[in-house]
């Protein structure tokens, strides 16, 4: 596609979507790999996803705040569970997220097993469609942002476990309906890990790995007509491979 304004009218929105879930992201990433549990957001992502399909499964608007109050009550409960045994099961809470996950993950196919387009609403839990992100929808998305991380800066250790899960509950909810499971675990994690040994301005390296991801495979899978989530995933990897690699270790 060689028309500028017509690659703008594409990538503009999906970037934007990208901008968005990053900022919000990035410092639940920090928190998550700090506290050593990177597979939480996988877990609470797939429960919001099956509220998602439940709503869908009872004929419910897909775009409808029926919709929304399904998934965010979905991860929420998920979320005051996980808050619950990493209190009485720290040990094992790790594999108990992993049962989550699982139980999660079966209980879409269970749920899309009678539905004919079951293969394709499952596709875009988990890649996402984030090339059809409707630029309508993105300043009550940004609001909700906005509001999410002020409150996680303002506040952050005062929030306690509950408040923390129940606001990164929130968080991943909006962002798994946005840009799909795949890449919410990408843009929490990748950052977060390619500048775990950073002793500076780690923020703002992070946010421009994630950022430099969303652009470069955006426009690697308009160039190469390829899945957008899918080169998002591969392009933020290997830019936090590079980023990784100009970070030193410090010493023992």
């Amino acid at each position: 596609m060689s028309d500028p304004v017509a690659v703008l009218s594409i990538l503009g929105p999906a970037f934007i979507a990208g901008l968005l879930v990053t900022a919000a992201l990035v410092p639940f990433g920090f928190e998550v790999l700090k506290r050593g549990i990177v597979f939480i957001d996988l877990a609470v992502a797939q429960i919001a996803g099956v509220g998602v399909i439940f709503a869908d499964y009872l004929g419910w608007e897909p775009q409808g705040v029926a919709v929304q109050i399904s998934a965010l009550a979905a991860a929420l409960v998920t979320a005051f569970l996980l808050t619950w045994t990493e209190r009485r099961w720290p040990e094992v809470q790790e594999a108990i997220i992993g049962v989550v996950f699982v139980l999660g993950a079966s209980g879409a196919v269970l749920l899309l097993a009678s539905n004919p387009h079951g293969g394709e609403h499952l596709k875009d839990l988990l890649v996402g469609q984030i090339l059809w992100v409707s630029p309508a929808r993105l300043p009550l998305e940004a609001l909700i942002y906005a509001s999410i991380l002020t409150l996680w800066l303002a506040l952050g250790a005062r929030l306690g476990r509950v408040g923390f899960y129940a606001l990164f509950a929130c968080a991943v909810t909006f962002s798994v309906q946005l840009v799909g499971l795949y890449l919410v675990f990408t843009s929490l994690v990748v950052p977060g890990l390619a500048t775990y040994y950073a002793s500076r301005r780690r923020h703002l390296k992070a946010y421009t790995v994630s950022l430099l991801g969303y652009a470069l495979g955006l426009l690697a899978s308009l160039w190469l007509d390829l899945p957008s989530g899918a080169m998002i995933v591969w392009a933020m990897a290997l830019v936090a491979v590079l980023a990784a690699g100009l970070e030193r270790r410090p010493a023992h």
